[in-house]
């Protein structure tokens, strides 16, 4: 079998946003993506770990958000193409990622402080700005940006 004679299916793909740009929410500092993340974040945070990205246009308000991973108690995987497809597909301009430790320990460990590299690394490449990964439980919110852990 020749593998340039197999049959290639066409991806399709569908962009529809409803929110006007004067309504969109505009993310100005840690607390207010906390904030928000919190609000979409499922009534599970304390159970299994999550992570999600806000996708931002360049005047840093909220195109939209996906989930990109679920896992267990102690972690999720995280492919940072899944991460920089829907960032790509939403003309996003900017990124602020985020997980949450359902210990409560608000401390990045060693493979978030990698992923957080590797992902800032990805973002140079495309030229879409990693602002930020916040890592968070019900009540609290560690900011590597505040932290000035984004370089």
């Amino acid at each position: 079998m020749n593998l340039f004679n197999s049959i290639a299916s066409e991806i399709g793909i569908t962009y529809h946003n409803s929110i006007p740009t004067s309504e969109m929410q505009k993310i100005t500092q840690s607390s207010a993506a906390y904030d928000l993340l919190r609000s979409i974040w499922n009534d599970q945070i304390e159970l299994y770990e999550s992570f999600y990205v806000l996708y931002m246009n360049r005047a840093n308000k909220v195109l939209g958000y996906r989930c990109i991973s679920q896992g267990g108690i102690s972690g999720t995987v995280v492919d940072p193409k899944a991460v920089f497809q829907a960032a790509l597909l939403a003309n996003a301009s900017s990124l602020i990622m985020a997980h949450n430790h359902p210990s409560g320990n608000m401390q990045p460990s060693e493979a978030d402080n990698k992923l957080t590299k590797k992902l800032i690394a990805a973002g140079k490449v495309l030229d879409i700005d990693v602002l930020d990964h916040l890592i968070l439980d019900t009540n609290n919110f560690y900011s590597y940006a505040d932290q000035g852990q984004m370089n």
